[in-house]
């Protein structure tokens, strides 16, 4: 399981279950980061957050600060053996929208984060689109390369693929 430090508290919800201020917490955190400080003008609050398959991740200090978060989409309808069990569930998830807060930076909470985020998709395919710099860090995480790089809002990305053991 994931080693996500003591002094944090683990949350997973859809966006309809989360408190108000929190979501906008995350939201600010998910703006500060990719829209500000990597300089990417784009549309974070895209309406994928309302699917009603998609999860929200989150771990928060106990004065309510958002530490990190991660966004579980899914991908495509089920129907295959994997999503069997529910056939509700998606047979295919992306993980997103990974980012942790400067001020918890340097913890492991985004790794501790990611483990949980891969534990809420067992069964299912796992897919991402990492900022290509960090596809060395997925890697520790059992991701794959799983295509070629592009580039996304300036930013070179490369698409990924969990390869479970």
């Amino acid at each position: 399981m994931s080693n996500l430090p003591s002094d944090l508290t683990f949350h997973n919800a859809h966006v309809t279950d989360i408190p108000t201020a929190t979501f906008y917490r995350i939201a600010a955190l998910r703006q500060d980061v990719f829209v500000v400080e990597q300089d990417c003008v784009y549309l974070d609050l895209d309406g994928r957050d309302l699917d009603p398959a998609a999860r929200q991740l989150w771990a928060e200090d106990e004065s309510g600060a958002i530490a990190a978060t991660v966004r579980i989409l899914p991908e495509r309808a089920g129907g295959t053996d994997d999503a069997a069990h529910d056939p509700t569930l998606p047979s295919t998830v992306s993980i997103g929208r990974v980012v942790t807060a400067r001020a918890f930076r340097g913890r492991g909470i985004a790794g501790a984060l990611l483990e949980l985020a891969i534990a809420a998709c067992e069964g299912r395919e796992v897919e991402l689109h990492a900022q290509s710099h960090l596809t060395e860090w997925y890697g520790r995480y059992s991701f794959m390369p799983d295509g070629e790089e592009y580039l996304e809002d300036g930013i070179p990305h490369t698409p990924m693929r969990l390869r479970r053991s």
